[in-house]
């Protein structure tokens, strides 16, 4: 059954001064998800400029913004894609990968897989494929507690492992770092989802197996066939909504995400 989402987003930041701007909002046109209406409205600003987003899948903006910052962002997106038990799918030998995993088999600023090989050979090491990645989001999930405020931009998946608390980010991270020193390709995925608590964009983990691409969020908090993929990444580092090269300041932002009937 396909789902169709309903996507509002509201955004308002001050700025100091004449700055350059990169955001990453909208929903992505991609083969498993249709985007059926689409607005997107900006204050005015200096510089408009559509570029391609990681592995071109969506878009980035860059704006060259100052005063204020004013974004409204309203779409349908219909969910179409093929949902799979990740339990009984395989893994690929890293020497079989294909090339553009390679990147998502390595570490990253957030996520230094290479500090957790022993970790996951110890705890998982009798498992293989989808069986080793579900045994991970359920340690995960088990050892983990959703806590607002418990991590900042700097936390990687190390301090994540030793606080045992965190947002939607960091059970994406470790997760990714777990499944990257599991020799599975991981990596991070901004979407939208109906029943995210607060209401936000939301972060998960998606792995390469079974010869495919599939999303995998350790929150509980939303499931593979209702996410709306926003753009992919290393880590959040790659696929943050709003980053900007100058001082900005929040005054309002609002995320909400719907489950319309078909």
């Amino acid at each position: 059954m396909n789902v169709r989402l309903q996507i509002n987003v509201q955004l308002d930041y001050s700025l100091s001064r004449p700055c350059d701007l990169l955001l990453q909002i909208e929903a992505a046109a991609i083969p498993e998800q249709v985007v059926e209406e689409t607005k997107l409205t900006l204050s005015p600003c200096e510089h408009f400029a559509r570029v391609p987003a990681q592995d071109h899948i969506g878009e980035r903006i860059w704006l060259r913004q100052e005063g204020q910052l004013l974004v409204d962002y309203r779409s349908t997106v219909r969910i179409e894609r093929i949902v799979r038990d990740i339990a009984a799918l395989p893994a690929l030998p890293p020497h079989r990968l294909p090339g553009e995993t390679v990147q998502y088999l390595l570490p990253s600023r957030y996520c230094p897989s290479h500090q957790f090989t022993d970790f996951v050979e110890s705890t998982f090491g009798t498992l293989e494929g989808g069986a080793r990645l579900s045994a991970m989001h359920d340690w995960v999930a088990d050892h983990m507690s959703y806590v607002p405020g418990a991590s900042d931009s700097e936390t990687n998946a190390i301090d994540t492992f030793h606080a045992g608390k965190g947002v939607c980010r960091d059970y994406a991270h470790l997760l990714i770092t777990l499944a990257r020193a599991g020799e599975i390709p991981a990596r991070f995925a901004s979407v939208y989802a109906p029943g995210v608590k607060p209401p936000d964009f939301h972060a998960v983990a998606e792995v390469f197996l079974g010869g495919e691409w599939h999303l995998v969020d350790a929150t509980g908090m939303a499931n593979e066939a209702e996410m709306a993929k926003i753009g992919i990444g290393r880590d959040s580092g790659d696929v943050a909504f709003l980053t900007a090269f100058g001082p900005l300041y929040l005054n309002r932002q609002s995320v909400a995400v719907e489950a319309l009937a078909d």
